[in-house]
Order: C-alpha cells, then structure tokens, then sequence
C-alpha cells in the first residue's frame, strides 16, 4: 500500500485497468436458459418489479454510455463506456426474461440526460440497489425460490454489479482528488448527500412498484434482519476479489452489519433479563 494514492495516476490506471480487465463477455439470448414449470412461471409473473428493471436498466445503458462520450480522459472514457455496454446488456438480459417467460414488461424509449449529475445519482443508487440484490440473490438461492438453473444466470450479473459499484467509489473518490476537494469531510459529506438522495429514489420507486402489484406475490417468508445478515456476507465475499488498494463501498454495509448488531446485542440482553435465564 505504501506511495498508492487514492487520486493518484497509478490509482485511476488501477480501477479503471481492474474494470476494463474482468469484463465477461456473453449475449443474453445465448445463456442456457431453463424451461419453469407452473408454479415457479407463477412466481415469476407475480412479481410486479418487470417493468420497473426493465425501464431502469434501459435508461442506465443510454446514459451511462452518452456520459462517457463526454469524458476528455481515455482511460476512465473506455471504462464508462465498457460499463455502458454492460448496463445495456443487463436491458437485454432483462428483456430476453420478459420475452421467454412471458412477464408482460415494456420499456419506454430511455429517460436520462447522459450527465455527469446524472451517472453520479446512478452509481450512489446502484450501490444501494447492488446490495441488496446480493441479499436476494443468496437468499434466493439458499430457500430455492426458483429453480437453481435460472438463480446461476443470474451470478454474472452479480458480479457485473460488484465490478460497477467497485468502479463508482473509485472514481468518484479519484475525481473528487483532481478537482480539489479530496479531502475527508468533504467526501463524507457528499457521499452523505448521494445516499440520501438514493434513499429518497429508491423510496419512491418502491412505492410505485409495490402499488403496481395486481396479485399477491408468493414470496418466502424472510425478516429485514436475514436479508440483511445474507447482503453482508455476500458482500464480503464479493469484495474479497478485488485489488486491496482499492476502495469499496463502506456506507451500505456499514449501516446493514451496525443493524444486525445492535439487535443481536438486544437479543443478547434481553436473554439475559429473562426470566427463563434466571
């Protein structure tokens, strides 16, 4: 670690060389995927988040790949621009679901302006969004909410995902360096704006999708506390792969681990105070 500098040259070489580097290449339409019966065709159907990723993922492709048009720097443009291409093969992927499995989904012509202000709200979303989804994506695979052969397609995506947040902190904490207010606290306070911001968004759009829902949704029956401990763990295991010079993101499973310790402390002493333990 010693002379690396988060802002550096060799910093920006580094994530940008670990993006471009780990890069998978498939098409969608050629994943093996598996033939659902009924039930697990149910399942998939009723889950009213279709339209919604769908859209998102379409709106994350054009953007992420018209603010990469604008970056001066070559080397952090072909990294945008790879992750671009990825964001709008996550719109395919989604799409060749919807189409094989009948889900009903449309997406609308793309919705973003290709800003900077833009790609910034996305990574902070993604972020959020990122964890989450490995929470599902474990816990999915551990109660077989579907068949293993669909929950396998999904562990590129996974990663892609783990790779782009990676990218994100990375580069945002190197451009925060060359403009000028690298500092600690200026980067605690806008990270700290940036998750809000997300927070609010993704509020919003749970709502939207929860109102959306015209049938009752078979899910597992699973606590905020499992998702959580399953998001940390996966996390941690995702993170493990990457350079230790590089920065990952810290805010989510931050908070996530300071929960699920603060109520296992609770458990802990109200088992104490029990009357069974007396």
């Amino acid at each position: 670690m010693q002379g690396f500098l988060i802002g550096s040259e060799a910093h920006k070489q580094l994530f940008c060389r670990t993006f471009m580097e780990s890069h998978e290449p498939y098409e969608p339409a050629n994943l093996p995927w598996p033939g659902l019966d009924e039930q697990s065709l149910r399942k998939l159907r009723a889950l009213p988040i279709w339209p919604m990723a769908l859209q998102a993922e379409t709106n994350a492709g054009a953007m992420v790949s018209g603010f990469a048009a604008t970056i001066a720097d070559p080397t952090i443009r072909q990294a945008i621009e790879l992750q671009g291409f990825e964001e709008a093969r996550h719109g395919r992927l989604i799409a060749t679901m919807v189409e094989r499995y009948g889900l009903g989904a449309v997406a609308q012509p793309p919705q973003l302006e290709p800003t900077e202000r833009a790609f910034i709200h996305f990574g902070y979303c993604e972020c959020l969004d990122s964890f989450l989804g490995f929470g599902g994506y474990r816990l999915a695979r551990e109660l077989e909410f579907m068949p293993n052969d669909l929950i396998a397609l999904f562990s590129r995506v996974l990663w892609e995902e783990a790779r782009h947040i990676v990218f994100f902190v990375n580069w945002i904490a190197y451009e925060r360096v060359q403009r000028g207010y690298g500092g600690t606290l200026m980067q605690a306070v806008a990270t700290a704006i940036g998750y809000v911001r997300a927070l609010v968004d993704r509020i919003l759009s749970g709502r939207e999708v929860t109102e959306s829902a015209t049938e009752p949704v078979e899910l597992p029956n699973v606590g905020l506390l499992q998702l959580l401990r399953a998001g940390v763990s996966e996390n941690e295991r995702l993170m493990a792969q990457f350079d230790p010079r590089l920065l990952r993101p810290r805010v989510v499973p931050g908070f996530a681990q300071a929960i699920v310790n603060a109520a296992e402390t609770g458990q802990n002493i109200r088992g104490v105070f029990s009357p069974r333990a007396s």
